[in-house]
């Protein structure tokens, strides 16, 4: 266990305790074998409209259609248990760190090329998916984590902005944000987790540790294709 937290955090570039993603791991799969670590399996969800060049999404504007998750994955047995326990796990890391917005993204092959697609979140609609290239890193901070394999942390998004930072502002009521890779067994990026919430500082070492846990338990459960 020790070596599989030293190797994401070095990997990902995250700082935090150790000890406190072991004891947080400890609690997710207790949590996950629980009658509480229940979750249905959801296959559709609304979506915005997107706005110019396609990069942030129209709040507030939804298509008629649902997006339908079984366009892109498997609709059977084993992906409909998979998909409930990522969303058992969405809802763990929503209720240990009352953040306003998390998603979990997979790479996924599609036809139009690789891309992020969103397989489980709590929060307002949003995008499901993200083209993984370098044209669209410049534009979304979900597919600049997910190439370059190191998180990203913003704890104050204006002050970040005022000393220079670039961010790419979707939603304006988000005040701070962590983005962080998540790691196949020869340490390839796979996918992220996005996190967001309303006010700043959120992202202490106690919340880090609660995401990094996550990215280390989501990708056994990540649905086949």
């Amino acid at each position: 266990m020790a070596k599989m937290i030293s190797s994401y955090l070095s990997l990902s570039g995250v700082t935090t305790s150790p000890s406190l993603v072991e004891q947080v791991l400890a609690e997710l799969d207790t949590f996950l074998n629980s009658e509480q670590g229940t979750a249905d399996a959801v296959w559709s969800y609304l979506i915005p409209e997107l706005g110019e060049g396609g990069s942030c999404s129209l709040f507030g504007q939804l298509q008629d259609a649902p997006f339908e998750l079984e366009s892109y994955i498997n609709n059977n047995q084993e992906n409909k248990v998979l998909l409930a326990k990522l969303n058992a796990i969405v809802q763990f890391v929503v209720d240990k760190t009352q953040v306003d917005w998390f998603g979990i993204y997979a790479n996924t092959l599609t036809p139009e090329g690789e891309q992020l697609l969103k397989l489980a979140y709590h929060g307002a609609p949003s995008r499901p998916l993200f083209p993984l290239t370098e044209d669209f890193a410049k534009i979304s901070n979900n597919v600049q984590v997910a190439l370059s394999s190191k998180g990203r942390v913003v704890n104050d998004v204006a002050e970040y902005v005022a000393q220079g930072g670039e961010y790419y502002t979707c939603d304006p009521k988000v005040q701070s944000e962590a983005c962080l890779p998540m790691f196949d067994n020869i340490s390839g990026c796979t996918g992220i987790i996005d996190a967001e919430a309303f006010s700043t500082g959120i992202f202490d070492e106690q919340v880090l540790a609660v995401l990094v846990a996550a990215c280390i338990r989501i990708p056994q459960y990540l649905p086949r294709s």
